[in-house]
């Protein structure tokens, strides 16, 4: 078992999260480094997803954005740069694998649903000694067009969150 699966399955973690004071965690510079390296991504993958749907989703046969997304996270994973995962809020996800899986990705998604949009926690692989950042953002609706694949999207208010993206990224 990888790192990253240790990290999802949270068997080897520890939080340093709660356990280092919001001030030091703000002047950690690799801390601050990653934060920016996920902020770039966040960027990257929602940009890609908003892209797809646009100029590439015309009916509910094509392939949804989200199902690209998520096999671009995969080959980022495989290739050992992160990890980062699509994760429902509304409830009732199309498949299961999109369910919150623990604890921190739990209580992100009711903080997205409260209203944040950045939901974030430092730890620390006890054997490895690794930390990594982990962070959860929000993902609303954008486009109309999103309820050709996700019809209980209608109605929702714009830009309420409906998921989010998990990410586990190495702090180097």
């Amino acid at each position: 078992m990888g790192i990253g699966m240790s990290l999802l399955l949270g068997t080897t973690l520890w939080c340093l999260g709660s356990g280092l004071p919001a001030a030091d965690r703000e002047n950690d510079a690799a801390v601050k480094r990653t934060r920016r390296q996920v902020k770039m991504l966040d960027d990257l993958y929602k940009t890609a997803v908003v892209l797809i749907t646009q100029h590439y989703v015309t009916e509910d046969s094509d392939l949804p954005a989200g199902t690209a997304a998520k096999a671009l996270f995969a080959a980022m994973k495989k290739k050992g740069w992160h990890e980062v995962r699509l994760v429902d809020a509304t409830g009732n996800p199309l498949n299961d694998e999109n369910k919150p899986r623990d604890a921190f990705e739990k209580d992100s998604i009711k903080k997205l649903l409260a209203g944040e949009s950045w939901v974030e926690e430092v730890v620390k692989v006890k054997k490895s000694k690794t930390r990594h950042l982990r962070v959860t953002t929000a993902v609303p609706v954008v486009l109309a067009k999103c309820t050709l694949c996700h019809e209980n999207y209608k109605g929702l208010p714009k830009n309420r969150a409906i998921g989010g993206l998990s990410y586990t990224v190495p702090i180097e």
